[in-house]
């Protein structure tokens, strides 16, 4: 026995398509399927779940991110100044 588990969409009639390569060609096969909706979280006009930014604004506070510095900094063309 094997089990599959996989996430697609239904189209807007409601249908849902299935199709996918097995090891057991020219077999009777049974298939038990179980469908349930997935829940979603809400997205705000940028596509950002919504509170994204309330909830992440400052978790670094207490441990900052470093950014290493090069040890030589790159050397700029004269004519760039």
């Amino acid at each position: 026995m094997q089990t599959i588990t996989l996430k697609t969409r239904a189209d807007s009639d409601g249908v849902v398509k299935l199709e996918f390569p097995t090891d057991l060609a020219d077999q009777d096969v049974e298939i038990v399927l179980v469908m349930h909706p997935v829940e979603t979280e809400p997205l705000d006009d940028m596509g950002y779940p919504v509170g994204y930014f309330e909830e992440t604004y400052g978790m670094f506070v207490d441990d900052p991110l470093e950014r290493n510095q090069p040890a030589q900094p790159d050397v700029r063309d004269a004519d760039d100044e």
